[in-house]
């Protein structure tokens, strides 16, 4: 096992420099001429953010997915630049290892018949990506949408007067308010919901069919890893609506009959079908390891060197794109390189290390450096380290997160600094660093963000996330490394650095304090119409909803609606933030025609837009 790993070793760090070389040799611009030993001058310069994120996102790294090769190459890379500057490496000579499921796929053994029938996979019915393998043939129960529960103002229990212990149970997807964006149901239900309450009344397994309002053409569920590694403990499978009506065939009833009647009376409508169903589930999780790249720049202070300030970005990306990826081109399979996104904050964190340990004797707290894996697929790198520390998490003072400072505004220099109220000294300290610079920061208080900072938070460790903005190349093919504002990136860089030595040096220790929710929020997404925006997260200074980009020949572009636009009502419905933001969007449909109330600066400007 040993030489095997050793040997693994060696080809992929031959790969990477053989790859490295191509890179070189492909005639790639750069500002400056570059040493290829790289060892730079301790300043954070153009040229060498250029290089290091013209390798990160260049097609031969192919979008740095997690347990891929080229994956690795990026890892290799990140932790020979650390290494090279004196900096200890933790964990397992700078890894820290860790498995997760990239795909998921359905196996050789999936069937499903009953009397005459044969279902073919595929065509007929798919496994859920949540289901247990397994078999079972067993009577079905026909268990409307499957809902158990009491409020003040309404009962609904699908499994009484029913037996289905042991059996199918066949359950209508969504509920009867599926176009209203707060709803009662709302809660009741997710599939995995459902399932829940179907194994609290021991039921044997599932059968999930599409009503006509819920899904008009009938597709079969896309199998796509929902990103939990726990299964339904039971076979769950999604079935065609004429399958089901096959099965309900001697009730004289359709699914399209019972949904109209469910959605109407909002009463229980359950009943035995009379039908066996033999059915065999596989689904196959495919597990590949990757790591989270981690080294330290111990401090020198004896009463304060045990205290840790972190210094994080994720070097991961979405590989080829794809369903289930995160792409916002799904069905464009091409190579997603995440300049920006975000080898732009490795290539940040790289420069600022560097400058810090030059300058390492004058550091008083211990300074980690952690370039993480897997964060695409949900803060996957930075939560293991959470779960498995490589250090006190007590002692952990601050976190410093990177994620897309790579384009930086050339007129409104605007950066947003987020997590600004998670300790009560940051927002001063944040805004005073930030004087004199050629810097429009923008602070956010909260502390729980789509990026790994978030991880730190929820274990009340104060928190500072850096992002320039979101841009149309975000999680498409066209985060290229020629898109990349690099002067700017280097003010940004140079800001944070100011900002990590601050801290670092700093006599006493920020005191944490909690600043908004710990995890996202919840809420449905199934808007069917959009004004083809990017809202600003940020935007907690304003009452509304700041528009951070107009996209080309969308509803709000052809309505005339521009970049910095505060939303304040929409059909005349305050909009205060986001989430009514969210709220009011679901309430529109295709084709209507809506007032939208913007303040301009100082101005109220109504558009008219057509949805």
């Amino acid at each position: 096992m040993i030489q095997k790993t050793v040997l693994r070793f060696v080809i992929i760090s031959f790969m990477s420099m053989v790859i490295f070389g191509i890179w070189r040799c492909a005639g790639i611009q750069h500002s400056e001429e570059v040493n290829p030993e790289f060892h730079y001058a301790a300043e954070i310069n153009i040229s060498e953010l250029h290089d290091h994120i013209a390798f990160l996102a260049s097609d031969s790294l192919k979008g740095r997915k997690p347990g891929t090769k080229e994956g690795r190459i990026a890892a290799e890379y990140i932790e020979k630049e650390v290494a090279d500057l004196g900096l200890i490496p933790m964990g397992d000579d700078g890894f820290q290892y860790f498995e997760v499921v990239t795909s998921i796929q359905t196996g050789e053994n999936n069937q499903l018949s009953f009397h005459q029938f044969q279902g073919i996979e595929g065509e007929d019915f798919t496994p859920v990506s949540f289901s247990k393998n397994g078999i079972l043939s067993t009577p079905v129960v026909f268990v409307g949408y499957g809902f158990d529960f009491d409020t003040d103002t309404l009962s609904w229990h699908d499994y009484n007067n029913v037996d289905v212990k042991g059996k199918w149970v066949m359950i209508l997807r969504g509920d009867p308010e599926i176009d209203q964006p707060t709803s009662i149901f709302e809660q009741y239900s997710p599939l995995r919901y459902k399932v829940l309450k179907a194994r609290d009344r021991k039921a044997g397994g599932v059968l999930f069919v599409s009503g006509k309002t819920f899904d008009e053409n009938d597709d079969l569920m896309d199998l796509v890893y929902d990103q939990s590694l726990v299964d339904a403990d039971m076979p769950v499978l999604h079935i065609k609506r004429s399958v089901a009506d096959e099965l309900l065939e001697k009730n004289g009833n359709t699914i399209e009959k019972i949904e109209s009647i469910l959605n109407e009376t909002r009463q229980p409508y359950s009943f035995e079908t009379g039908e066996i169903v033999t059915a065999q589930t596989e689904v196959i999780r495919n597990w590949v390891m990757t790591q989270n790249v981690i080294a330290m720049l111990p401090g020198n202070d004896p009463m304060l060197k045990d205290e840790i300030i972190i210094l994080g970005a994720h070097y991961d990306h979405l590989g080829f794109g794809g369903p289930g990826s995160g792409s916002r081109r799904p069905d464009t399979l091409a190579i997603h390189n995440g300049a920006d996104d975000n080898a732009s904050g490795v290539a940040a964190i790289l420069e600022i290390i560097e400058k810090l340990a030059e300058n390492r004797n004058n550091l008083r707290r211990s300074i980690f450096f952690m370039a993480f894996g897997a964060e695409e697929m949900g803060l996957l790198g930075s939560k293991y380290f959470a779960k498995n520390p490589l250090l006190e998490i007590e002692n952990v003072k601050m976190m410093f997160n990177l994620d897309m400072v790579g384009r930086l505004d050339p007129e409104t220099k605007s950066l947003t600094v987020g997590g600004t109220g998670t300790a009560i000294e940051l927002e001063d300290l944040v805004m005073n660093v930030a004087e004199g610079r050629n810097l429009t920061v923008k602070t956010s208080p909260e502390g729980y963000g789509p990026s790994d900072h978030a991880t730190f938070y929820a274990k009340d460790v104060p928190v500072l996330f850096f992002f320039t903005g979101v841009h149309e190349d975000y999680h498409t093919p066209d985060d290229d490394t020629e898109t990349i504002n690099f002067k700017g990136e280097k003010v940004v860089a140079d800001y944070v650095h100011d900002l990590v030595v601050n801290i670092t040096n700093r006599s006493e220790t920020l005191v944490y304090q909690e600043a908004g929710p710990k995890e996202r929020p919840a809420g449905r997404r199934r808007f069917k119409v959009t004004l083809g925006i990017m809202p600003d997260h940020a935007s907690s200074d304003v009452e509304g909803m700041r528009v951070e980009m107009v996209i080309k020949d969308r509803p709000a572009y052809l309505a005339g609606m521009q970049k910095g636009d505060v939303i304040i009502a929409m059909e005349g419905k305050p909009v205060k933030n986001i989430y009514d933001y969210m709220y009011r969007l679901a309430e529109f449909k295709t084709e209507q025609r809506i007032s939208v109330e913007v303040m301009r600066g100082e101005e109220k400007v109504i558009l008219i837009v057509d949805l």
